[in-house]
């Protein structure tokens, strides 16, 4: 019995050792080694830490004036998981004037998307009112907090489709290895200058830390804000745009479809580039912005499409100087070549019109040029191709498209914003799979007066009339003149690298200039003609062909119009195109002329005033672009129909093709086609 009292003395007094001992070294492990996290988890709960987003880089135009700035905006952000039963929904509802089932319904679709545990934005962009009465009584509401970020200002109201706009990091992009910087509330640029140069333009976050009470509510800096770490604006940019250009222009391009770009043919900078229509870039900021890009996206003459890059265009009459600069370089013409045109062209059995069918006007390079005739251009496309240093017609084929590959053609050239189009250039490969090896140059004589399997954007054209303005060499197209006032930063090294194409001699550039200067003194290109400045153009009217319902049919044509100046020493380079408006000097000759004028006078004359006014309120959208519109979404529906085999999937189909039977039958090609374009 005493060897048993004996042992239970022991064991309680090593129980009552053990026991503190085992409590302290938890607490250590616990306040020391933090073992399990539970240290930084309670640090979590006191401490706040919050993200500082940092003010966008401010982009500035060739005067220094400012394009596009920063303003602050809050977002009301909502962590479903920390509202508690005492939440005064009512009274927040009143801050912030909403009502409060309009509360209940996005916190609801905000759970759903997001779950309990992941904070969510509910609405953005609050007013100021609501977020001055917020800031006074946001301690009161657990769970609710405002973040802030920088939304973008369009000083100008101009060159949307230039500076892109920005929008909060989608799910997708979050999952992307590419965007790993990024958290959830983040915003990123999108399209245009915003997106190419969203590195720079993004900045570094800061840090900051707040402590909370045991409620969750901030009641101030941690530490006294010693962790804290400021936030680092993202990076200034100069453009060679001009903002009072790129107005004029924007407005000149109003109701019409097509673009218009103007470069500096001594840097590559663009100087102006606008789409038409263009929008007002206002529409894509604010609480509206989801609701004006769903508007503009549905638009049936496509505002957001960049036509200057991703437009492809026959380039008509305006690629004939570029014919005339190979043919001279293969020396199988002289720039006193002349081709006996009586109206068109015959040599391979079939007529190819020409606008001129008086005699001489093709007499040489230089009056072939001003008068445009299309029968010299195809001959002598003809004759380049089939010249006698190449084997055969397939080798000279594909020493012209070397030839256009070097002028920028049939590719990307890498301008500074996405979604560029690369155009389209024929070799021999491509008419090997049309015509099973079987052609020659009959085949594709109209190249050569800008028609046919040839397609261009405009800033390929514009590009083109920097080449011949620098007599061979051209700098890849871009905004971008200095970021942060260093023109020489890495990612504007290879605009800084000149282009030189094809080794083509001083004096074919000189013939083809004369040609481009006497279609303004004296050809089609009059309307572009200055008292004090040597003007060198060419007009250009471009069939416009589309296949509706696997039928040819033939549409308005393009206006188009490419021009430099002045003469030497060429400041300007321009390209515009107006989709179904007709000849080259009709609407698009002005527009170009104007342009020209305004970059190197800095004002229109006023004589010339009455041409703007009239350039602004000309409305060339042809009506039957709503219907071709709404043609290709039910044939993108049928399409889309086709991928899945269910049953469902094929009614639709079944339903849509009638549909579109319906529809063909009861609009005729003859309305549609011919009486509804004579707007």
């Amino acid at each position: 019995m005493a060897d048993f009292t004996q042992n239970r003395n022991v064991f309680i007094k090593i129980l009552f050792v053990a026991v503190p001992v085992l409590i302290i070294i938890r607490l250590l492990f616990l306040q020391v080694f933090d073992i399990g996290g539970y240290k930084e988890a309670a640090l979590g709960q006191a401490v706040y830490i919050k993200k500082v987003h940092p003010p966008r880089g401010i982009i500035y135009d060739r005067k220094n004036q400012v394009l596009m700035n920063n303003s602050i905006v809050y977002d009301l952000v909502v962590e479903p998981k920390k509202i508690t039963n005492d939440f005064d929904t009512l009274f927040l509802c009143k801050l912030i004037n909403v009502p409060i089932e309009d509360f209940r319904y996005q916190l609801k679709k905000v759970i759903n998307k997001n779950g309990w545990q992941k904070p969510s934005s509910l609405y953005k962009n609050l007013s100021p009112s609501s977020v001055a009465r917020l800031q006074e009584n946001l301690y009161d509401f657990s769970g609710i907090d405002l973040i802030e970020h920088a939304e973008r200002n369009y000083n100008f109201g101009c060159g949307g489709t230039i500076l892109g706009y920005i929008n909060e990091v989608s799910e997708s992009q979050l999952k992307n290895e590419k965007y790993f910087e990024y958290q959830k509330g983040d915003y990123i640029g999108i399209n245009g200058l915003e997106s190419y140069y969203e590195e720079v333009l993004k900045g570094i976050p800061g840090v900051q830390y707040l402590l909370r009470d045991v409620k969750q509510r901030i009641q101030g800096p941690y530490k006294e804000g010693k962790l804290d770490s400021a936030a680092t604006p993202g990076k200034a940019m100069q453009l060679y745009l001009d903002a009072d250009l790129q107005k004029l222009t924007e407005k000149m391009m109003a109701n019409k479809l097509g673009s218009a770009v103007a470069i500096d043919p001594q840097t590559g900078g663009i100087l102006a580039f606008a789409n038409g229509p263009s929008f007002d870039p206002t529409l894509l900021t604010g609480s509206n912005k989801g609701a004006n890009l769903s508007k503009m996206l549905n638009d049936a003459t496509k505002p957001l499409f960049i036509r200057a890059i991703q437009a492809k265009y026959p380039p008509g009459s305006t690629f004939k100087p570029l014919t005339a600069l190979v043919a001279l370089d293969e020396q199988v013409i002289t720039a006193d070549y002349g081709f006996p045109c009586g109206g068109g062209y015959y040599t391979c059995g079939r007529r190819i019109g020409c606008t001129h069918s008086g005699g001489g006007h093709a007499r040489n390079l230089a009056y072939a040029i001003a008068n445009s005739c299309n029968a010299y251009f195809c001959h002598v496309f003809r004759l380049a191709i089939d010249a006698k240093q190449y084997d055969n017609v397939h080798v000279g084929l594909q020493r012209w498209s070397q030839y256009m590959n070097s002028f920028g053609l049939g590719h990307p050239m890498g301008v500074d914003i996405p979604h560029e189009s690369g155009g389209s250039i024929p070799d021999s490969n491509y008419f090997n799979k049309v015509y099973k090896g079987n052609w020659n140059s009959c085949n594709m004589a109209i190249i050569g007066m800008g028609q046919g399997e040839i397609e261009l954007t405009p800033i390929q054209m514009a590009n083109a009339m920097c080449i011949i303005a620098n007599k061979g060499y051209y700098y890849i197209p871009h905004f971008v003149k200095a970021i942060d006032a260093d023109s020489n930063h890495p990612m504007l090294k290879k605009y800084h690298e000149k282009k030189v194409v094809a080794r083509i001699a001083d004096s074919s550039f000189e013939y083809v200039r004369a040609g481009m200067q006497a279609v303004v003194d004296q050809g089609t290109g009059k309307i572009a003609k200055m008292d004090d400045v040597v003007v060198c153009a060419k007009t250009g009217t471009a069939q416009n062909e589309r296949m509706i319902n696997g039928q040819k049919v033939k549409l308005q044509n393009h206006s188009m119009f490419v021009a430099f100046a002045p003469r030497d020493n060429p400041k300007i380079a321009v390209a515009v195109c107006i989709e179904n408006a007709g000849y080259g000097a009709t609407w698009a000759g002005p527009i170009a002329s104007l342009m020209i004028e305004q970059y190197l006078k800095d004002s229109i004359r006023e004589k010339r005033k009455y041409l703007v006014k009239r350039m602004e309120d000309a409305k060339i959208i042809p009506n039957y672009t709503y219907i071709l519109d709404s043609l290709d979404k039910q044939n993108a529906k049928l399409k889309a129909a086709r991928k899945n085999r269910s049953a469902d999937s094929i009614a639709r189909e079944n339903f849509l093709k009638d549909s579109l039977a319906r529809r063909k039958d009861s609009i005729k090609a003859d309305y549609v086609f011919r009486k509804i374009y004579n707007y």
